[in-house]
């Protein structure tokens, strides 16, 4: 076990790790992974999270939800230098980077965004608190609603190029969350959640040209078995709220994550679930 001195030494490194991250991407400014020049492990990097969770929440910023991040095991091979990606991420959402989008339309400046790229996802709210022994069933009972929502993440990393434990220590790669008008969940329609958005697909278009599509299945095999993931995570990880009412999830992409650029306009549409695709013109 630890002394209190070994642990307040780790909480002040942490805490400078944290700073770094927040001032570059206050900045605009590229970092080296932390791991080419130490160990970082998972731990350490949850670690850098929670202290930047509470500087955020210090200067005023509220937070209101969890990004899942890596959700798609599609894309696990592409990520990871020394190891490919082998599990998901997440990383707390905060008001400054979400907003809701009206009419299905959304002008997005991309200043100070390094390095973006688009991913189409689903947001959930939750209307109730899941208990901690909560099974699938039982979770989808406590949404609220369901939403399209385009993230739009960013990576200090020269090239993409990082560790999962990277990730996590950056903010979790978030830039900004764009959300669509939320659909209320029945209760008829939380009981087969599961299959009809593994069932559902999406397409993603820059310009008008299709570039390409993807599943609710890529998706942990599907976005509600993405919370519920989060859900039994942070069950082991103490030192980070569980999940509560009023929270905001955002359960990670369907397609590949794609650079975007000002004057670039990109849209999505969905099969198979009632949700209304979205546009996105960058500047």
């Amino acid at each position: 076990m630890l002394n209190p001195t070994k642990l307040d030494a780790m909480s002040l490194l942490a805490e400078q790790h944290a700073y770094t991250f927040l001032e570059a991407r206050a900045r605009t400014q590229h970092l080296s992974p932390l791991s080419s020049q130490f160990d970082l492990s998972i731990h350490d990097a949850y670690e850098i999270a929670k202290a930047s969770d509470t500087i955020r929440a210090s200067e005023g910023e509220v937070h209101i939800g969890r990004k899942l991040g890596f959700t798609n095991r599609k894309l696990w091979t592409k990520y990871g230098e020394k190891a490919a990606i082998r599990e998901p991420i997440w990383s707390s959402l905060f008001d400054s980077t979400v907003r809701y989008v009206e009419d299905s339309h959304a002008y997005q400046s991309l200043t100070g965004a390094l390095q973006p790229r688009i991913e189409p996802e689903v947001v959930f709210k939750l209307g109730r608190t899941p208990a901690a022994d909560a099974c699938i069933e039982e979770l989808a009972d406590c949404l609220e609603w369901m939403a399209h929502g385009i993230e739009i993440v960013v990576s200090p990393y020269p090239d993409w190029k990082f560790e999962a434990a990277d990730a996590i220590a950056a903010l979790g790669l978030h830039g900004t969350l764009l959300i669509g008008e939320p659909r209320i969940l029945s209760s008829a329609s939380r009981q087969h959640l599961a299959e009809l958005l593994a069932n559902a697909s999406v397409s993603l278009s820059c310009d008008g040209t299709l570039l390409s599509a993807g599943y609710g299945s890529n998706v942990l095999d599907s976005p509600l078995h993405a919370i519920w993931h989060l859900h039994g995570l942070l069950q082991k990880q103490p030192q980070f709220p569980a999940l509560h009412a009023g929270e905001i999830i955002t359960t990670g992409t369907w397609t590949d994550a794609y650079p975007v650029q000002a004057g670039q306009t990109w849209g999505t549409a969905f099969s198979g679930i009632p949700l209304p695709g979205l546009s996105v013109s960058f500047a």
